[in-house]
């Protein structure tokens, strides 16, 4: 990396870009598997489910740009190969594997969990170790995308459960009675 003078020193940078490549490969790696199950989901909620998970990948690219972005914007190189983010990503594929819906579902709702709890660390990282606030802001922003994203999902599964099943509101954990 060539020298720039932005506030952080050479090391802090590298360590930042070494974070934003990790997330850049989680989530690339759930681009590709929300666009996957986009194409395959079939059965009673595939109109419901192909629109979701279609403004659902449409974001994640979104996102991959503005994290490779942010990766050059601090003087480095973002990951650009599966089998980079094949390497760094956090997250799982399921190669050859068609799951149903709820299957899906689970998965990808586990996966954002998962890089929401990633990025929780890395946003500390970047303030407490790499005194870099505005990547944490930035990844705070991402934070905050994906844990809406996997309430949706959830709430998807918690629907499921409940076919056949109703619940009262007091039965449910963190729901006060009478609500």
């Amino acid at each position: 990396m060539r020298p720039i003078h932005i506030g952080l020193t050479e090391e802090q940078r590298c360590g930042v870009i070494e974070l934003l490549n990790r997330n850049l490969a989680d989530v690339y790696l759930l681009l590709v598997k929300t666009r996957k199950y986009h194409w395959d989901v079939v059965g009673p909620q595939f109109r419901s489910m192909h629109e979701l998970w279609q403004e659902q990948y449409e974001a994640l690219s979104q996102h991959v740009d503005v994290i490779a972005e942010r990766v050059r914007a601090l003087g480095g190189y973002p990951l650009g190969t599966a089998e980079g983010f094949l390497r760094y990503a956090t997250i799982k594929e399921h190669p050859n594997d068609l799951p149903n819906v709820t299957a899906m579902v689970t998965r990808l709702s586990t996966d954002y969990e998962q890089i929401v709890r990633n990025l929780r660390e890395h946003i500390n990282q970047c303030s407490e170790q790499y005194n870099d606030e505005g990547t944490a802001d930035f990844l705070t922003g991402l934070m905050e995308e994906y844990e809406e994203a996997a309430w949706m999902l959830r709430s998807f599964l918690e629907g499921e459960s409940l076919q056949g099943n109703p619940r009262s509101p007091d039965q449910v954990k963190n729901v006060p009675a009478g609500v």
